[in-house]
């Protein structure tokens, strides 16, 4: 639903991870009703500390009712659902969008802290999120993001987006995967490695520890996969250290 007026005093739950991100950087600990369980999770959230100071929810309306929030945030999926039973219940329900561009980055922003009743919260991640934009780095560098089992991010796509503000330009791979021989024959200038769940044991972990990856010819940079999961605000910080790293 379209993010117009302001709310006084408001009490925000979000039902999603990735709507986590906006109202745990922009709202004040008083006006978070509730946040999903994962932004509580230290393997799946940068913010999980400041996620456990509030009650959590497994992203249904019926789990955050009983707290009387004025507002419920949601990103796609049963979106238009939950608007339509949030206001039989009179709860209002912003809809953000799923970032498929940085563009819908700064709108998310404006929209929750229009949600909030102050649109200028938005401003210091805007002003952020401008200077990246507007101070491009003058070349992009060859380069692949890695994560567990070979699994990389698409080109073209948002995460390819982020990576070019970091300077680096994410190389077209077959099914967005990318194999050990690609990585012993044809290795990137640049590898970000995501350390997504990096402590578990599985096989994707295992694999990032083939001898290939490990002595691959490239200069290698770490990434926090967790901040990567929604493509949203916290890749700025995420780029802004990668271009500090790269220099």
């Amino acid at each position: 639903m379209p993010v117009s007026g302001l709310l006084a005093a408001a009490s925000i739950a979000s039902l999603n991870l990735c709507t986590d991100e906006y109202l745990l950087l922009l709202a004040t600990p008083q006006e978070i009703a509730s946040v999903s369980y994962l932004s509580q999770d230290p393997q799946e959230s940068p913010l999980w500390r400041i996620a456990r100071r509030h009650h959590s929810n497994r992203g249904s309306l019926e789990q955050v009712i009983g707290g009387k929030p004025k507002v419920v945030l949601t990103m796609g999926g049963g979106g238009r659902a939950t608007s339509l039973i949030a206001r039989r219940l009179g709860i209002r329900a912003v809809d953000l969008r799923p970032v498929s561009a940085i563009d819908d980055v700064a709108f998310n922003f404006r929209a929750t802290a229009v949600a909030l009743g102050d649109p200028k919260r938005a401003d210091p991640w805007l002003q952020r999120l401008r200077q990246l934009r507007f101070n491009k780095p003058d070349g992009v560098t060859d380069a692949i993001w890695i994560g567990g089992g070979g699994q990389t991010i698409g080109s073209p796509s948002i995460g390819a987006d982020w990576m070019r503000l970091a300077g680096l330009q994410q190389r077209p791979l077959s099914g967005d995967r990318v194999s050990l021989e690609t990585l012993l024959a044809r290795p990137p200038a640049v590898l970000v490695q995501s350390r997504y769940r990096s402590g578990q044991m599985s096989r994707g972990i295992a694999w990032l520890n083939h001898p290939i990856v490990r002595n691959t010819k490239s200069k290698r940079v770490v990434a926090d996969g967790r901040a990567w999961t929604c493509m949203g605000p916290l890749v700025i910080p995420e780029v802004e250290r990668l271009r500090s790293v790269l220099r």
